[in-house]
């Protein structure tokens, strides 16, 4: 294992650190200044084959040879992915907040508790293992990613028409990325070689739309000033891609059928047949099945176009890509922004496998981009999630049918395309939703109800006659709706304070009690910020272990 670096001018807090660490095993190196860290680098930078880099660097903020600022600057332009701890003095916070702008991993106030100081070292080992596992996934990332079955099966479908102009149908959500599959189709065919031009034909108005995919001879119309090669043209040797097939107007479509049927057209205004050697494929996100029943699409075309069908799954029936392509989206986001990626805390991701994504992988890309420009600190913690997804209902997360061997991606012309709705994660109380605090509902909605009744119970003081019945037979929500009942029923007031109090009290011991009373590692676990739970323990008169 990579050493740890600490950089202080005061030895004895090198010493310190030193011991305590190597009781946990974790190698160390130290320096005086940060000159040293710095010429250390380049050292490794030229190859010296005796020198090993850090795994995480631990720097005093203030040193006679330089500023740890300063370092952590230089630091991170050399390995941007190296989590760097500032120790700082407790009046020294502003210089706190500007380390942690600058992309400073976490923040260690003097004089500061030994046992603390050693577990915040390791969380950012642990980060930093994590980190280089992730960068060696993507030194070669590929034009699609997902590792869930569906998606599996996705790229079984796009091997197998690797060696064929067959034209493809690909249906899914919008935003579920068919774009990029049909990107992949073309990149893995024999016309890979030719061009691949894409057209929205529900983007462009309906007396444009046939001169955009057609062409115009000079003079067929006001404004044709010239001939204009039409997409079918300029896709020639290659691919066109009609997106949105579904909302192309009606005598358009017998146009396409002929071009589809003759392998010719003819431009705007003009008598020349214009011969297509092209491979379509067309997207949609509307059934077009029911589209034809209704008589707004052609059944013919429908035909001719539904050779192959290829469906993609929506992101909510693929949850376990989730980490992955949020992981890719942040690094993608901070590289068009010019900043240094975030990284995402495993509660925060917990709590996005668990959105239903209606905009799918399009609204994923949009919220990292999001969380790259609004998320306070180098690590996204849940409640720095953007409204939208801390305040919509969870869903269980599930997986399309499909795994290995399978080609549920693949269809054959006559099967159904409608993606089962995923099923949402609805508590009898809809109070509970909003009365739980995001971290918890996170870790635990997965859970069966068993694993939730005993804590949560207890904390709750479950109605008389009537709560323990209900935590045995409906879970823990069942047993906070009796609560809230026999408390409204009595007349006591303001019960959604006195609820949240105990709530928040038993939820909070419960988790200092697993972590041993360390409150760091409670707050992460339970989604929320040190601030937020020391804040927490002083207004609920918790009589809270300390740290250690």
């Amino acid at each position: 294992m990579k050493p740890i670096w600490i950089v202080d001018d005061d030895p004895s807090i090198r010493f310190v650190l030193e011991k305590a660490l190597a009781r946990e095993n974790l190698p160390t190196r130290s320096f005086t200044h940060p000159r040293e860290v710095l010429d250390a680098l380049a050292d490794i930078a030229a190859g010296d084959p005796a020198r090993q880099g850090p795994q995480a660097l631990v720097s005093d903020i203030r040193m006679p040879g330089g500023s740890g600022l300063q370092l952590l600057e230089q630091v991170r332009q050399q390995q941007p992915g190296l989590p760097v701890i500032i120790m700082t003095a407790y009046s020294d916070l502003d210089s706190a907040v500007s380390a942690f702008q600058r992309g400073a991993f976490e923040y260690l106030p003097k004089p500061f508790d030994l046992p603390k100081a050693v577990e915040l070292i390791r969380r950012a080992v642990e980060e930093s293992q994590r980190e280089e596992v992730i960068e060696e996934r993507q030194t070669a990332t590929p034009e699609m990613l997902g590792q869930a079955p569906a998606m599996q099966d996705v790229f079984r479908a796009i091997g197998r028409l690797s060696q064929s102009q067959v034209t493809v149908l690909i249906t899914g959500e919008s935003g579920s990325g068919k774009e990029l599959v049909a990107r992949a189709l073309h990149k893995h065919s024999p016309v890979s070689g030719g061009p691949f031009v894409a057209i929205n034909t529900a983007a462009i108005p309906k007396d444009l739309l046939e001169s955009e995919l057609f062409g115009h001879e000079r003079g067929a119309f006001t404004g044709a000033q010239t001939q204009r090669r039409g997409r079918f043209e300029q896709a020639e040797g290659g691919t066109l891609f009609l997106d949105e097939i579904g909302d192309m107007p009606f005598d358009l479509q017998t146009r396409l059928l002929r071009v589809l049927s003759d392998g010719q057209f003819y431009r705007v205004g003009g008598h020349a047949a214009v011969k297509a050697h092209v491979r379509v494929i067309a997207a949609t996100h509307q059934d077009l099945e029911r589209r034809v029943k209704d008589g707004v699409f052609r059944e013919d075309l429908f035909h001719r176009l539904n050779v192959i069908r290829l469906r993609l799954p929506a992101l909510r029936e693929r949850h376990e890509d989730v980490p992955m392509l949020t992981r890719h989206f942040l690094q993608q986001s901070a590289r068009q922004l010019g900043v240094e990626p975030k990284r995402i805390a495993d509660a925060a991701l917990a709590r996005l496998e668990q959105f239903s994504f209606p905009g799918n992988v399009r609204q994923l890309e949009n919220i990292c981009h999001w969380l790259t420009v609004m998320a306070p600190a180098q690590v996204i913690s849940a409640q720095d999630l953007p409204p939208e997804v801390l305040d919509a209902p969870l869903v269980q997360p599930q997986s399309a049918a499909g795994g290995s061997g399978s080609s549920a991606a693949l269809e054959p012309a006559a099967s159904a395309v409608a993606a089962a709705p995923a099923a949402e994660f609805a508590p009898p109380l809809a109070a509970a939703t909003a009365f739980a605090a995001p971290g918890f509902i996170a870790a635990h909605a997965a859970q069966p109800a068993s694993a939730l009744t005993a804590p949560a119970v207890d904390g709750l003081g479950a109605a008389q006659g009537g709560g323990s019945a209900a935590a045995a037979h409906g879970g823990w929500e069942h047993a906070l709706e009796a609560e809230a009942q026999r408390l409204l029923q009595g007349g006591q007031p303001e019960v959604w304070d006195a609820l949240t109090r105990r709530f928040e009290s038993r939820l909070i011991r419960t988790a200092l009690q697993a972590t041993h009373g360390r409150r760091m590692e409670a707050a992460q676990r339970l989604g929320i910020g040190r601030n937020t739970i020391t804040r927490k323990i002083q207004e609920l008169g918790l009589d809270a272990p300390d740290e250690g």
